[in-house]
């Protein structure tokens, strides 16, 4: 019988001989639509092989219905794409792909007793944490491992060991430096509390800085202890792809290898961006150099709103400085804009001066030095009005940019966000080549945190090698950025539960509150702020959850399990608070921002 819709009976035998003709006649043979995503993603992993396929589309052949009806007798398969390699049946998309991952298809594709076997399992691009995560587990498995890691020296000259930003660069000596904020202010309040003690207490930046290197170093010897101990290979040297499966290795001397493997992970992470104005490379500093700073930066300029800024602008002021942040538009971008502007809020009463709505468009020096002296020229966002001022440090925190662009991903077709650098991935973390699968920040669309980069990796190698189906979750992840007063956050922004849900679904709870260590000295009372976001018609289930106050990090991450469960506004009433803390706020909180009632805090 003919295809329904199709009145004249077809040259059967014809047809079939063509189908074989075709099938022994090619390497590769891909029977197609040219709509079906899953013909497309077959033709993908040919092309990322760098072998050429033939693919016939079905829908605009002539006798594309009849052609099918002969595969289904020939195969026992109705659907495309139908694949046959070297005049083998293959079978669809998921069985080419488990064809590739188990190495037959390989085999197929040509003798493999003349095909090299790959120098390694797994090559990882990147040696930050959530690169380390993935080679130790990958190795743990059983796989033989590589990880590559190249710290390319900022423009003043700045670099570092293995382990990437958070250690080196960001996490760590970010929360140590604001440690050493925090324990300025507790000596002041000491007075309150009954110390007494003469002299003038000062901070010497030296010794705090040279403190938290000797810690970190220990850390850097600590991963390459831990790498040798787990058999994975480690490269200090910069990889760059030059084919598929196999990169060049190119070390500090200028030193070449040459490295292949079935698998790889690109863990490249993000290095602050500049400004792209004159004297920002030559005479301004970032994030990657002022951990290790050798000298004090003195009267500083902070131009930025990020977390990075805001975070470097507090622990600075903190330790006694003169700080100015310069923001081109709003705060903490991306983040609750009411908790955003309380944190600046504080900030501001603690002394660091905003300067909002300008952008620098120069940087001079005026005279060398540790530090020495520098003159920022700046022009308002919304009008003609320049400003001038010296500093002795400017510090560039405007954004991170992945690193992305210089590792020869364009020469085995791994695409990228033009736009952002970024790699688009699927929801296991796979890029459009199926060899090649990346983590961490330079995800497109994906948060930037360093435990979110850990899990990540951890769960890929487990997927591949374990045999685990396990992926990474990206919903409700906590975070807290670490001003003086410390903001956590899990779920939603406001803003952003009104997009999702409408005002009318939501029921915001809030609530001040003044931590009892800060009665004494007198301090900052009804500052501190907490604030849940409820959807009405899902059991008052808490989508958003927000804490400006000390040890924000410590009460969201508790929290944080129980929006993983499902927390709801019930559940939180129902918990008993813990006497005196921070954290009871959640249990006790009754009023809304619907009712406009007064929310300030009087007593214990």
């Amino acid at each position: 019988m003919p295809p329904p819709g199709q009145t004249q009976l077809p040259d059967w035998d014809g047809l079939k001989l063509r189908v074989r003709t075709l099938i022994a006649s090619h390497r590769v043979m891909i029977f197609s639509k040219s709509y079906c995503p899953y013909c497309n993603k077959v033709k993908e992993l040919f092309r990322s092989l760098r072998v050429e396929y033939y693919a016939l589309e079905l829908d605009v052949t002539a006798d594309g219905p009849s052609i099918q009806q002969v595969l289904a007798e020939l195969t026992n398969q109705r659907t495309v794409p139908n694949v046959f390699v070297n005049g083998t049946h293959v079978g669809g998309c998921d069985s080419t792909y488990q064809a590739y991952h188990d190495g037959s298809l390989q085999k197929l594709l040509g003798d493999s007793k003349d095909a090299e076997p790959y120098d390694y399992d797994l090559i990882i691009i990147g040696g930050g944490s959530g690169g380390l995560a993935c080679s130790k587990e990958a190795a743990a498995l059983g796989k033989k491992v590589m990880v590559l890691d190249y710290v390319v020296p900022t423009p003043l000259g700045t670099s570092w060991g293995l382990g990437g930003t958070c250690v080196n660069v960001g996490c760590i000596p970010k929360k140590l430096m604001h440690q050493a904020a925090l324990l300025g202010q507790a000596l002041q309040d000491s007075r309150k509390y009954g110390w007494q003690y003469e002299e003038q207490v000062k901070h010497n930046w030296e010794i705090m800085v040279e403190a938290i290197q000797n810690y970190i170093g220990s850390l850097n010897w600590g991963y390459r202890v831990s790498l040798r101990e787990k058999s994975v290979t480690y490269l200090n040297s910069y990889g760059e792809f030059i084919e598929p499966h196999k990169i060049k290795a190119t070390n500090r001397k200028g030193q070449v290898t040459y490295h292949t493997a079935e698998t790889f992970v690109l863990a490249t992470g993000e290095r602050p961006r500049y400004l792209g104005i004159p004297g920002d490379k030559e005479y301004c500093i970032t994030s990657d150099d002022l951990f290790s700073l050798p000298y004090c930066p003195g009267k500083t300029l902070v131009v930025g709103a990020s977390y990075v800024a805001l975070e470097c602008a507090g622990f600075l002021a903190g330790l006694g400085l003169d700080v100015t942040v310069m923001v081109r538009s709003i705060l903490l971008r991306g983040f609750d804009q009411e908790m955003a502007e309380k944190v600046g809020a504080h900030m501001e009463t603690h002394g660091i001066k905003f300067i909002r709505k300008f952008v620098p468009v120069q940087v001079e020096q005026l005279e060398e030095g540790m530090p020495g002296r520098l003159k920022v020229t700046a022009k308002s966002t919304e009008g003609p009005e320049i400003f001038e001022e010296e500093y002795n440090t400017v510090l560039i925190a405007v954004g991170r940019d992945a690193c992305t662009r210089n590792i020869g991903l364009e020469t085995i077709g791994v695409k990228i966000n033009e736009k952002n650098g970024k790699i688009p991935v699927n929801d296991e973390e796979q890029t459009n080549v199926p060899y090649v699968y990346a983590i961490g920040d330079i995800l497109d669309g994906k948060l930037e945190l360093t435990p979110v980069a850990i899990q990540a990796g951890k769960l890929l190698a487990r997927r591949l090698y374990g045999g685990s189906s396990t992926k990474c979750d990206y919903i409700n992840v906590p975070t807290t950025v670490f001003t003086p007063l410390e903001y956590g956050s899990c779920g939603l922004a406001e803003e952003r539960a009104i997009e999702e849900y409408g005002k009318q679904n939501l029921e915001v709870y809030h609530s001040l509150f003044w931590p009892l260590e800060w009665t004494v000295p007198g301090r900052d009372n009804n500052t501190c702020y907490a604030k849940i976001i409820c959807s009405k018609h899902d059991n008052n289930r808490v989508i958003g959850f927000h804490v400006l106050g000390p040890n924000a990090g410590e009460v969201t991450q508790g929290f944080a399990a129980a929006i993983k469960c499902g927390l709801t506004k019930e559940l939180l009433d129902e918990t008993i608070g813990i006497h005196p803390t921070c954290g009871e706020v959640f249990t006790t909180m009754d009023i809304t921002k619907s009712s406009g009632q007064d929310i300030t805090q009087r007593g214990c």
